[in-house]
């Protein structure tokens, strides 16, 4: 049998421990990835996966398939891309996962240019604030806002940015304008709570580095939330200068404490660590390096 097409299958299987998400993965349904698996266990003469209804599990003989499965497909992936560089045409579905709000704003708008210049390339775009696990959900690659501290992810840096503290005219009616960031303890903050440093903010000054630690009545887990909550006047936040580039124009938001700027975050490309890096990742991360190189936005200097 061509083993090429269910090896892939059994892999990503594994990887998800799935089989209705490897089914919704590859637009088919559960049972022909059923079908793949059991022939593949035929043509071996093994049974590799024990599934319950809460679980995928290996046995002892689809543990040793899969480590020989992934160092094959590894080496065709290898030989392919040798020749993919040759060509220099990166080809196949690259799934690339974003932020939400820096997608909308940063990502898709910057995709056309790039799918007119790789005419053999589609993009699956996966949105979401969370820190998705790329080899479960068989993603290529993500770009994160942050540090990064999985040490099974390769990070490559593809620029800084730049943070600002925001508040709505009709909050700042409410409540005295902060003058220093001491004073945010009597204010209303809005907290993005995936940031790791949670309700601790970090502000930047010619004396040196300064945290203040903030409360506030109103959290949200997505960047769409944190914006949306600045603009009603729920509060201030410290937040990615491009997510309120209009607001700021138009004064729908007032940018605060000028002489204390956030601290800087890294904008990464990052990707799950493999020997062979596929010719598709190394030209998005290539395309994407470069756009930002050029957009004074992400680190925008506010006046």
């Amino acid at each position: 049998m061509d083993l090429l097409s269910p090896m892939k299958t059994f892999v990503r299987v594994v990887e998800a421990s799935s089989f209705t998400a490897i089914a919704s993965e590859q637009n088919t349904t559960q049972p022909t990835i059923s079908r793949q698996i059991a022939a593949l266990e035929d043509h071996l003469g093994a049974r590799l996966l024990t599934r319950t209804t809460r679980a995928v599990t290996l046995t002892d003989d689809g543990r040793a398939f899969y480590e020989h499965a992934l160092r094959a497909l590894e080496a065709v992936s290898e030989a392919e891309g040798a020749v993919g560089r040759r060509r220099a045409k990166p080809s196949g579905t690259l799934r690339l996962t974003t932020p939400v709000v820096f997608g909308r704003l940063h990502i898709v708008p910057r995709l056309a240019t790039f799918l007119a210049r790789n005419r053999e390339l589609s993009i699956d775009l996966v949105m979401s604030d969370t820190f998705i696990d790329l080899v479960e959900q068989g993603l290529d690659v993500a770009i994160r806002v942050g540090e990064i501290t999985d040490p099974g992810l390769v990070t490559k840096r593809i620029g800084m940015v730049r943070r600002i503290t925001v508040a709505a005219p009709a909050y700042l009616k409410r409540r005295r304008t902060p003058k220093t960031p001491d004073d945010l303890a009597d204010h209303d903050c809005i907290v993005y709570s995936r940031l790791a440093t949670g309700n601790r903010w970090f502000f930047e000054r010619p004396q040196g580095p300064l945290t203040v630690d903030v409360k506030g009545r109103f959290r949200a887990d997505n960047s769409e939330g944190v914006r949306e909550a600045v603009v009603s006047g729920l509060g201030i936040a410290v937040i990615p200068a491009f997510a309120f580039v209009d607001e700021i124009k138009s004064g729908a938001v007032t940018v605060l404490l000028k002489d204390y700027e956030p601290k800087r975050l890294p904008l990464s490309a990052v990707y799950a660590s493999r020997r062979f890096v596929p010719l598709k990742v190394r030209a998005i991360i290539d395309h994407l390096a470069h756009e930002f190189a050029l957009d004074p936005s992400l680190s925008m200097h506010i006046v």
